[in-house]
């Protein structure tokens, strides 16, 4: 039976979740019980019953199921067009100062570029200087590695969503650290349900890990399909319940290491094959 909150708790408790939206918070998880603690469920059925009547716990009022799912829903939910949703997205993102990243040196957040409707997105890990300077990912030298892998496939940089883990640029173009990409990654998720690609290509193994939540080398993610669906992110088209996942090199790394290339063009030519784009014979 659904647990229902009175008028007033449940009014109050959808303000507490606007106001921790506003902060930037939107996944919200269930509390465990403190340490030696039980929960009255884990209690076996012969020790209630021996309970007196003054240890005895009245019954929590009951709460709304869907509840939560109701108030969390996201406003780009509410409109159909990608480039609206996009929007809403950056808006929500603000000048953002959620993690340490805005206090180290960044320039500009550099949100992503592409077509919103794009069958096939590719996710860095963050922008470098070039990135910083001019608010757009992959414009330096790897962004025109890129541009060049994205027209062996057939296709150009317009044709394409391109976006990163996180949007910030690092100091001296490290590597995002993991509370960096957690803090980060909802919004990026945001963006997959709102341009619902086809095939998501991971670039490196930052953007990998993140979305896959695995940790694993770039050996064992290479070479297959994932199923992929977007963290917290519920989407408003019934017919796209997720899309594929593929892994390859970062350009950056391609750059360090050219007889790699060989490698990442098997990956594109298997994302090929499921967009059921011409393959070159050589």
């Amino acid at each position: 039976m659904p647990r229902i909150l009175d008028p007033d708790t449940r009014r109050s408790l959808i303000e507490r979740v606007r106001y921790y939206h506003e902060l930037g918070i939107y996944d919200f998880y269930r509390r465990g019980p403190a340490p030696g603690q039980v929960e009255a469920s884990s209690i076996q059925p012969e020790a209630r019953g021996q309970m007196t009547p003054r240890k005895t716990m009245a019954p929590r009022p009951p709460i709304e199921e869907n509840m939560f799912e109701v108030i969390a829903t996201r406003a780009e939910l509410k409109v159909s067009d990608p480039v609206e949703a996009l929007g809403i997205i950056r808006e929500d993102l603000g000048d953002c100062t959620r993690c340490v990243l805005h206090k180290q040196g960044r320039k500009q957040i550099v949100f992503g570029v592409g077509n919103p409707g794009a069958e096939l997105m590719f996710v860095g890990e963050g922008p470098g200087a070039d990135e910083d300077e001019q608010g757009e990912p992959f414009v330096g030298r790897a962004g025109q590695l890129l541009n060049n892998m994205i027209k062996a496939m057939g296709l150009r940089r317009e044709d394409v969503y391109i976006a990163n883990v996180v949007k910030c640029r690092p100091p001296g173009n490290r590597t995002p650290e993991r509370e960096e990409c957690e803090t980060c990654s909802p919004f990026l998720m945001r963006q997959i349900g709102a341009i619902k690609p086809k095939i998501i290509v991971a670039l490196g193994a930052v953007s990998a890990k993140t979305l896959l939540a695995m940790n694993a080398s770039m050996a064992q993610l290479r070479g297959r399909f994932y199923d992929f669906k977007p963290t917290g992110v519920r989407s408003n088209d019934p017919d796209w319940s997720g899309c594929k996942l593929a892994v390859t090199y970062h350009p950056a790394f391609l750059l360090r290491d050219p007889r790699q290339k060989g490698e990442a063009w098997k990956d594109l030519q298997m994302v090929m094959r499921e967009l059921g784009l011409s393959v070159p014979s050589r």
